[in-house]
């Protein structure tokens, strides 16, 4: 069986964040564990070198591939922050139209700076991503 390469550490996230050489960067980033984690009450932990995660569930597809992932997480990456982010839940559009500068991929958001944005907006789309993803895990 294929396995997720991208597994929970114990590799410390402050020690990550801190690393981060941009400081607009780094500070968004601190800034965002700080939303995500009043959103959803879990606490951060490192997936893989560069993926900060909040909560977990496990997940099998057909094909027989399986590993456990983050509920919600994000990268600091060097084009944007990378949030990982359910894309199945019925508030993701309505919210991500009143976000703010952003773009989208299958399951990501992409921010270049969190001033680019709408955190209320953000905090109901991190808050309605994790329950969602609870519930259907």
């Amino acid at each position: 069986m294929a396995q997720n390469k991208t597994v929970e550490t114990t590799n410390s996230v402050a020690t990550f964040l801190s690393a981060i050489a941009d400081d607009s960067k780094r500070t968004d980033s601190q800034q965002l564990v700080s939303i995500i984690e009043a959103q959803t009450g879990a606490s951060p932990k490192m997936w893989g070198p560069a993926i900060v995660g909040f909560g977990s569930y496990h997940y099998k597809y057909e094909s027989g591939r399986e590993g456990d992932a983050p509920l919600v997480g994000f990268s600091p990456r060097k084009d944007a922050l990378t949030l990982y982010l359910s894309s199945g839940f019925p508030e993701r559009e309505p919210l991500l139209t009143q976000l703010g500068k952003h773009k989208t991929g299958k399951g990501c958001v992409y921010i270049k700076k969190l001033s680019d944005v709408n955190l209320d907006v953000l905090q109901e789309l991190i808050s309605h991503a994790f329950q969602y993803k609870q519930q259907t895990s």
